[in-house]
């Protein structure tokens, strides 16, 4: 059996939304010196015409790579989370900024696949698909998406806004921490059970060798560190079509219930607006994130699109990991999620 953490967390990136409200220190601005290094690494990939997915060598940023790695420390022993901002997206092309958010994010870490697709650099925008599907993602819809870390157990996820909705799409942040310690004062019977095995469903992203569904804790200690894997609700649900052994107990079910709600809580959540160009980054082992649902434009090329990134710290600045989320950070080290064919 997981041992559980009983401990209340104090650290830094166990913040509690109000805090943060009246503090800027999250957000990096760019400054004209680093704009004009992005402006001649993007030159340099035109000119060489060198196409996604390129080196950090092929992408240089002198000084504006400083700002980059000063991430590591904020993302892991800092407050979890922060936001780049400055890039006049409306100076670029859609694949400029592409290239521009593929060159920072090789300066934090190694971008790796997101979906079956293979995309090391996804599309979060509306594709019409429905959530009744077992293969659909909700980044893939304009629906509400509750609190969750994304499914696999990187490091960060990157998300860079190419272009807002019509009304609507806010992202919300709140400290998976934050969330622990409330339930360690109001629902401690939960954490035992959060510690211990849930199963879920890949949603047809597994390896064409491997079974469709998975286990996993939603909390794990190790090292000093509480990690949290709350992924979205539907991998919960959708799983009991391999076998209805595998849905969950009314314990289970309960814990997630009150994990969420608590996460709802305007005591603890953050309201993050984006700007066009910005860049947000979150540690994916302690920050929770959602979003609200959105009205889109009917115009195709004013859709609201964000690009993510799935990104890999260097070994270095890597987090160690209890052996259940170990396990599951293979996937990670092998490429991310494996690449299937479309007959």
């Amino acid at each position: 059996m997981i041992q559980p953490h009983l401990d209340t967390v104090n650290e830094a990136a166990a913040w509690i939304g109000p805090e943060l409200r009246d503090r800027m220190d999250w957000i990096l601005h760019l400054n004209d010196i680093e704009l004009k290094e992005i402006d001649d690494a993007l030159e340099n990939i035109k000119a060489k015409n060198i196409s996604i997915p390129f080196l950090k060598s092929d992408f240089l940023l002198p000084t504006l790579s400083k700002k980059i790695t000063s991430l590591y420390d904020i993302l892991e022993n800092g407050l979890g989370f922060s936001l780049v901002r400055g890039i006049p997206r409306d100076k670029y092309s859609n694949e400029e900024c592409e290239i521009i958010y593929w060159g920072i994010g090789i300066h934090l870490g190694t971008p790796v696949s997101q979906n079956t697709r293979g995309h090391l650099l996804g599309h979060v925008t509306d594709e019409g698909r429905k959530i009744s599907d077992p293969n659909t993602r909700m980044y893939q819809t304009k629906l509400r998406m509750d609190f969750h870390t994304d499914q696999l157990p990187v490091d960060v996820v990157g998300l860079f806004c190419q272009r807002n909705a019509k009304k609507g799409g806010a992202s919300y942040l709140v400290s998976a921490l934050a969330v622990h310690n409330v339930l360690l004062k109001e629902r401690p019977d939960l954490i035992e059970v959060l510690h211990q095995p849930f199963n879920l469903d890949w949603r047809g992203e597994n390896a064409d060798n491997e079974q469709p569904w998975y286990t996993c804790p939603m909390y794990s200690y190790y090292d000093n560190k509480l990690s949290a894997r709350l992924t979205s609700r539907a991998f919960f649900e959708s799983v009991v079509r391999h076998g209805e052994h595998l849905a969950l107990s009314d314990i289970q079910r309960e814990a997630l219930d009150v994990v969420q709600e608590i996460s709802e809580r305007e005591s603890l959540r953050f309201s993050m607006g984006f700007t066009e160009g910005d860049i947000q980054f979150i540690n994916n082992h302690q920050i929770l994130h959602a979003r609200e649902d959105y009205e889109d434009y009917e115009e195709t090329h004013l859709k609201r699109h964000l690009l993510r990134m799935w990104i890999s710290f260097p070994q270095e600045h890597r987090r160690n990991l209890s052996p259940e989320l170990q396990e599951r950070y293979s996937y990670v080290e092998r490429g991310g999620i494996a690449k299937k064919e479309v007959a």
